[in-house]
């Protein structure tokens, strides 16, 4: 799953945060329901639900076993061996707002996250593939005062209140004494360099640990040995950081950061001004049209690009290399990549529709849509297909590769992207 989350952090009275899942280019395929969406808001809860540590019971002793039992007491139980359990009190924390992320569909879960199969076009296409991302898998703290601080811990709390980190779990004491580890697949974070705007550049990606310590990475997701610890960096989360948890990827945004990005009806106002201008295919002559930002299917006006060289066409089924057979439009998006030989210039690469991006939250800035991802064909502006195609997002257990935040599709050629070359004023 590539997770695309974007939180918006609102620095007014009224907390707000909203959290943008990769992958689902404005939506969900079945549309956004409950805890179950793309796009997620946290706002400042009527009544604090933060907790903070307290009593450490380093025994299999009777107040532990109370604390694992009391419904109404949150607490974090780490097993050394099969005889000894260190449990860790938590107590209410009138000053924070806490949120939870996960698989589970338990009421603890403020956002339900499911696996993303990149370039899957429906939830079903997900249904066969074992999740790798754990039921409680983190949870956000925010600050219920200005400066609205939130900062992120692995692990989230069960309906019993409770989070338990078994033996073959990476844990150990730290050297105040308390209790700290990590969970088996791991929360990874990544703060871009000079914030999310124009100028960003890729951070590090950093693990998390249940108490909200930054390590380096372990060799694997779930290797034993833990990386080591970087004090000088924080658990905070500031706009543009990326969160991973081995299968979804979260983009966090504040109010501030989405302040300087499009919104959804600036994107349209932009598509409305391409096809305005009559784009034209240069062998068909044809007026092309991007279709409505909601329309998941392609239309006949649709564009088609190119990817060696850029050039933009209407759909026409010959230039094929494969057998030099002639595709109708369904078969050619069904298996695309395609090596296809532009008319204008010779160049031969695959020949895939244009879409453009919906999810606002993904833009740097607001400039026009002028760019393709590759081999997806989803449109941005320059400076986002840019930015996205340095940043390395893991992938499986030990992998990372650049990949389209609208589709989560790993991108190919030199670049990740195209410059498109339209035929006419807009060129």
């Amino acid at each position: 799953l590539s997770l695309s989350l974007s939180l918006s952090l609102s620095l007014s009275l009224s907390l707000s945060l909203p959290l943008s899942l990769f992958r689902y280019n404005g939506s969900l395929p079945n549309g956004d329901r409950g805890r179950r969406k793309s796009r997620f808001s946290l706002s400042r809860r009527p009544k604090a639900n933060g907790v903070r540590p307290s009593t450490v019971h380093a025994a299999c002793t009777a107040q532990a076993a109370k604390a694992i039992s009391n419904k109404d007491q949150h607490s974090i139980s780490y097993t050394l061996s099969r005889g000894q359990t260190v449990v860790v009190e938590y107590t209410h924390d009138n000053n924070t707002d806490m949120f939870q992320i996960g698989r589970s569909t338990e009421s603890p879960i403020d956002f339900v996250v499911t696996d993303t199969v990149a370039g899957s076009q429906s939830n079903s296409d997900t249904q066969s593939v074992q999740s790798t991302i754990s039921r409680f898998a983190c949870r956000v703290m925010c600050q219920r005062t200005p400066p609205y601080t939130a900062r992120i811990y692995a692990a989230g709390f069960d309906s019993s209140k409770n989070i338990f980190l078994g033996e073959k779990a990476a844990k150990w004491k730290t050297c105040d004494g308390q209790m700290d580890g990590l969970t088996t697949n791991g929360v990874l974070v990544m703060h871009p360099r000079h914030g999310f705007t124009e100028d960003s550049k890729p951070g590090v990606w950093r693990e998390i640990s249940v108490c909200g310590n930054v390590f380096t990475l372990r060799e694997t997701r779930s290797a034993q040995q833990r990386g080591k610890m970087v004090e000088a960096e924080s658990q905070e989360l500031v706009d543009g950081s990326l969160i991973d948890l081995c299968g979804a990827t979260l983009l966090w945004r504040t109010a501030e950061g989405l302040s300087r990005t499009p919104t959804v009806k600036h994107l349209e106002a932009l598509r409305q001004e391409i096809n305005a201008a009559r784009p034209q295919c240069p062998v068909g002559f044809n007026t092309l049209a991007f279709p409505s930002m909601r329309r998941k299917q392609g239309v006949s006006k649709q564009p088609w690009v190119y990817l060696q060289c850029g050039h933009v066409h209407g759909y026409h089924n010959w230039g094929s290399h494969r057998d030099r057979d002639r595709l109708d439009r369904d078969q050619e998006e069904r298996e695309p990549g395609r090596s296809r030989e532009c008319p204008m210039c010779r160049a031969s690469g695959p020949y895939v529709p244009l879409w453009l991006g919906c999810e606002a939250s993904f833009y740097l800035d607001t400039a026009p849509p002028t760019h393709a991802f590759s081999p997806c064909g989803h449109v941005c502006s320059e400076k986002t297909a840019v930015f996205w195609s340095q940043i390395p997002l893991p992938h499986g257990t030990h992998t990372f590769h650049a990949a389209c935040p609208f589709c989560a599709q790993q991108l190919s050629g030199e670049q990740g992207y195209v410059r498109l070359i339209f035929q006419g004023p807009l060129d």
